[in-house]
This record gives C-alpha cells, structure tokens and sequence, in this order.
C-alpha cells in the first residue's frame, strides 16, 4: 500500500509555524509522507490568520491551486480564521474539513475518519470550551526553532479577534518546557525563540515568565534564546536586568505599541500610556546601549487623525528603537474598533504605512552603524542562498557572507563592517 502524503502550508506568525510543525510531526507518526505545498499530494493542511482582512481572500487562492494540481485530495482548514469563520470556510469550492482550536491537535483523527462529500465538514466548537494547552515547536533546520510557552489572551484590544479565535491565556508547565528545550537541543538547534501568543502573560500555578526564563538560562545545550514579542506593561525590570546579565538571552526586545499617542491607546484599549513604553526603552539602553529594540506599530485605526499619527510619528522618530514592523489596520468583524470614528480612508492607511516603514529604514541603518568596526557573535544559517548565507548577530543585525560548508550553524565572532 502506498504511503499516505501530506503537504502544509502556514499563513500568519511564529506560534502558527510552530503549530503547522506539531501537525506535521502528529501526522508523520501516523505514517504520512509529507510533501512540498506545490508537489502532488493526499491531504493539504492550511494553518491560517485572521490578522488582517485578506485572510479569506488567501484561502481561497490556496484551495484554488491545490485543488487544481491534486483534485481528488482532502483539504483541511485549521488555524485562527477556521475559528473564527467555519461557516464561510466550509462554502470554499473544494474544502473538505474546517478544524477549529480545540480539535486541531485531533487532526489525525479527523482526516483518517473523514469520508469524502460534496458537503465540508466542520469540526469546531465555542471558543470557551478551548482551555487545553498543547507543546508545540518548529524545527525547520538545526539553526533556530520556535518554542510555543503560552496560548491565547485575556486581553480586549479594540482591533483585534485573537482571544476569539484562541481563547483565554493559558500556558505550558515548565517541566515540558524544559523538556521541549532539552529536546531541541539534542537535534543540534543552537537558538530558541520563545513564542506565544501574549508571552509576558505566562502564568503556571504561581511560576511567571521572569521565574521560567531563569530556569531556561540553566539549560545546557542551547546557545541563544530570544523573546518573540512581549508587552510593556509585563516587560517589567527584573526581566531587563536578567537578560542584561545572561549569557543566553539575547539583547533583543520586540515590544509592540501600536500607537504614540495616549489618545489612541485609550480607544484601542491598550494597558499601558506613553509615557509608560519610554521608560521600558530607557531602562533597556541604560543596561544594554547595544541592544536591538522592534516595536509594533498599527496605522490607520479608527480615530486616528492625521494629527494623531503625527504625534506617533514624531514619538517614533525620537525613541532610541531600532526598527518597526508596521500593520495597516484591517476591519475584523465582533470587535469594538468597528464603533470607532473616523474611518480612516484606505490611500490614508497606505500613506501612512509608508511613512513609518521609511522611519524604520532609516532607524535599522543607524542602529546597524553603531555598531561598524565592532566585533559581535553572528550564528550563520544553514541554507546556501546562491553562494551566500545570512546570519545574526547577538542584538539582531542582519549579516551575509560567501557560503562555506563549515559555516552554518556556527556561532562565529563577525567584525561589522
């Protein structure tokens, strides 16, 4: 009997492409061969977003061309847009499983159970009822992999469907994170990205993420460790004191704001204000000057004036940050910035984008100037891109170089120049 193929593809962050990794390997257990999303294949598992409003529009694409090149496969849905709109999902020509948040990690199951119809099936259920937490990784190659420590959030951001479509925080138990890192380690990985979906909220019957990430630092094995994303509310100073003095966290925040102005941080319910956000940075340079700092910006979000945008421009432009990744917000349904006035005009959206995407630029090359002439730990990557190979420094700088067999993989003092 032929083996049974299945091919992935991840739309959306770091936590998905951990998630697409734990399905992959549940499916591999049960015998399935897995295979290129553009090569032939039994069964095709999309893990979606719902972060912006293209989310259906990228679904329907995908079903489009898997459907074309494999038409009498199975194709299976899951991930945050599956949760949040099984309905319209289900009504996709050549769909045939939708699998919401709490049945996605039964996806063997479901596929091996499933009969072929004209009709999808949909095997989700209300949000409320996801409490479980499930370990997941992703282990591409031995360079670096993506840890998931915490799911879902507690939080009612104006913009965002999140906690819609993952539930309420809940997080892993530091034993199986140490025996997740553990793991990793032994396949050689030398960098761990410590992920989740609201990561600071990390909470396991009284240990908290400053609590865990003073056990991770003492495991043997793992070079680096990064942190994917906290908020500066839980970015408290004991965290930037720890990581100022280890030797395996790396100086490197990623800490969203979404807006400089306290006006827009009230409506779009953030817990923090401004003034809050500039003294994290400050503590940050003051322990670590070298440390790399990206920020999370949203523009174009209802209520937000050109004045108001001006105000989170010249904050940004001002703050001593090193780079920006810039969302153009997008209408989510069942979320309160739909109530919000003005709307904010699509080319203003755009226009804006491009303002702050042009400050980020500019705030990448001077931080990356800083440090010329200096040496700092680059860990190169393992793929040969043409003759070349890319690697980062420690505080995030992105290095290329000639490609060397010995090279990937390695942690190697790099002058910048």
């Amino acid at each position: 009997m032929a083996a049974k193929t299945v091919a992935f593809h991840t739309l959306g962050c770091k936590l998905n492409y951990s998630e697409t990794s734990t399905l992959s390997r549940l499916l591999a257990q049960d015998g399935y061969e897995k295979k290129e999303f553009t090569e032939a294949a039994d069964v095709y598992v999309i893990n979606t977003c719902s972060v912006t409003n293209n989310a259906d529009k990228e679904c329907r694409q995908l079903v489009r061309r898997v459907t074309k090149q494999a038409p009498n496969s199975t194709v299976v849905i899951t991930g945050c847009y599956a949760q949040l709109q099984s309905e319209a999902i289900a009504t996709i020509p050549g769909v045939d499983l939708v699998i919401g948040a709490a049945e996605k990690f039964n996806i063997v199951q479901h596929i091996n159970n499933y009969v072929k119809s004209d009709k999808a099936q949909i095997c989700s259920c209300d949000i409320s009822e996801v409490t479980n937490f499930v370990s997941s990784y992703s282990v591409t190659d031995r360079t670096r992999t993506f840890l998931k420590l915490q799911d879902g959030c507690n939080y009612t951001c104006a913009f965002c469907t999140i906690p819609q479509a993952r539930g309420k925080s809940r997080s892993d138990s530091p034993t199986n994170v140490l025996a997740n890192v553990t793991s990793i380690a032994a396949q050689g990985v030398k960098e761990i990205v410590l992920t989740g979906v609201n990561l600071g909220d990390y909470n396991y019957e009284g240990i908290n993420f400053y609590n865990l990430i003073q056990q991770l630092d003492a495991v043997d094995g793992i070079a680096r460790f990064r942190i994917s994303s906290i908020e500066p509310n839980l970015l408290s100073n004991d965290i930037i004191s720890f990581v100022a003095t280890s030797k395996k966290f790396m100086p490197h925040f990623h800490i969203p704001l979404q807006s400089g102005s306290n006006t827009m941080l009230g409506l779009m319910r953030r817990r923090y204000v401004q003034g809050l956000y500039t003294q994290r940075v400050q503590a940050i340079k003051q322990a670590m000057p070298h440390c790399c700092i990206g920020v999370d910006v949203i523009v174009g979000h209802p209520g937000e004036t050109d004045e108001l945008f001006m105000e989170t421009y010249n904050y940004l432009h001002q703050l001593e940050v090193s780079y920006l990744h810039v969302f153009t917000y997008s209408e989510r349904p069942n979320t309160k910035a739909l109530e919000i006035l003005p709307i904010i005009p699509m080319d203003v959206r755009n226009k804006r984008n491009k303002m702050l995407r042009n400050l980020s630029f500019k705030k990448m090359d001077y931080f990356t100037q800083q440090h010329y002439n200096t040496t700092r730990p680059v860990l190169f990557e393992q793929q040969n891109k043409n003759g070349f190979v890319d690697g980062y420094t420690d505080n995030y700088i992105k290095v290329t170089t000639h490609y060397t067999p010995n090279i990937g993989n390695h942690i190697t003092p790099w002058k910048l120049r």
